[in-house]
């Protein structure tokens, strides 16, 4: 049995001070679509297999992370084409959030941004084989 469309999607959620700011930054900036809104209180944008649920502060999905827990380096894992020519959009768009300098590694290059509520997004451009 084939689960239904909704279901092969990997959701992740992220705690947003503004949801109507964060869905116009990943639909405007980084390609995602918006499934659902619910603003103030959430909204459901996706890319790909990607459900990114932004839930705004009078959303019961923003209730308080139990004590003790930290998000730590988590963040979503975008992978591009070609990494200098998305950070040069960016920039052109007027987007400053960057986290981190291009850092390169075996696997390929990466930058951090922040979105308007300072999650986390990564940049990925893959090593070519």
């Amino acid at each position: 049995m084939t689960a239904p469309a909704q279901e092969q999607l990997a959701g992740v959620r992220y705690l947003v001070d503004d949801v109507a700011a964060a869905v116009d930054f990943y639909t405007t900036h980084l390609g995602f679509t918006l499934r659902l809104d619910a603003a103030p209180a959430f909204a459901d944008v996706v890319r790909g297999p990607l459900r990114l649920l932004l839930s705004g502060p009078a959303s019961s999905g923003a209730r308080a992370t139990p004590t003790g827990l930290a998000a730590g380096g988590n963040r979503i894992h975008l992978i591009v084409g070609d990494l200098d020519a998305e950070i040069a959009r960016l920039r052109a768009a007027g987007l400053s959030s960057f986290s981190s300098d291009v850092i390169a590694g075996p696997g390929g290059r990466q930058i951090l941004l922040t979105d308007p509520a300072g999650n986390l997004v990564e940049l990925f451009q893959p090593a070519q084989a």
